[in-house]
């Protein structure tokens, strides 16, 4: 196994472990020993359990706004596009694997100690959102920051009641948020 390999299977065991369980409740043991990687390349690697968080949501976030990116984009017409993310979190919030925001939650656990990825992943989605929202015929300044509570409070119900609704409700709102076109 070459370090890209034990790379790879190192994050995707923090993945599954920190989101299901939390980073608190894992310790570099229990990864090591989901991944088979020896704990001498795991040091190697990740020479401290922040960096191997910070690898993870790095990841994470890459993947994440990547996939609501495509979805948002999709569509052609700019409220469509705005739409577009709720219908995305509606299939989100049904994978059986959904625990929530990976960001929050680790914000919720580390608090400031968290790492700088957490608030570079919600200004990215505040990012995205704004540059959905820049279209001249939803001309509102202050719409991204709206549907970025949305997307938030839909996610944050979620987590406590897994299921579309909340990501129905908040298309709802949404759309009463965006002009008629």
């Amino acid at each position: 196994m070459d370090d890209e390999e034990a790379r790879s299977r190192l994050l995707d065991s923090a993945e599954e472990l920190f989101y299901r369980h939390g980073i608190q409740a894992v310790g570099m043991d229990r990864v090591r020993t989901a991944s088979g990687v020896p704990l001498k390349r795991l040091y190697r690697l990740f020479p401290a359990k922040e960096s191997l968080v910070t690898a993870y949501l790095e990841r994470r976030d890459q993947r994440w706004l990547g996939s609501l990116r495509t979805a948002a984009l999709t569509p052609a017409e700019p409220r469509a596009r705005v739409l577009a993310v709720f219908d995305w979190l509606a299939d989100w919030f049904t994978e059986p694997d959904f625990r929530g925001c990976a960001f929050l939650n680790t914000y919720g656990e580390l608090g400031a100690a968290a790492p700088e990825i957490v608030r570079v992943h919600k200004a990215e989605l505040h990012a995205l959102l704004a540059d959905l929202t820049a279209d001249p015929a939803l001309a509102d300044p202050a719409l991204a920051d709206r549907l970025l509570i949305l997307a938030e409070g839909a996610t944050a119900v979620a987590a406590l009641n897994p299921g579309p609704e909340p990501a129905h409700r908040a298309r709802e709102i949404a759309e009463l948020l965006l002009p008629t076109m």
